[in-house]
């Protein structure tokens, strides 16, 4: 079944894509978590899983 799924995102990748997300809306602490969660899941749907997003988006705002 794996092999019909979309390939999920590396960390790097992963990171690379939310540290984008997160300069093109000028979030800078963890109360700009839900303006960046909002665009990143929608560009990362598929390609990465809701708790790897959040985890890293609290991470990278922390």
């Amino acid at each position: 079944i794996e092999e019909y799924l979309p390939q999920q995102m590396t960390e790097e990748e992963l990171e690379t894509a939310l540290k984008a997300i997160i300069a093109e809306t000028g979030a800078t602490s963890a109360k700009d978590m839900g303006k960046v969660m909002g665009i990143a899941t929608k560009q990362l749907a598929g390609k990465a899983e809701g708790k790897a997003i959040s985890a890293k988006v609290k991470e990278l705002l922390a």
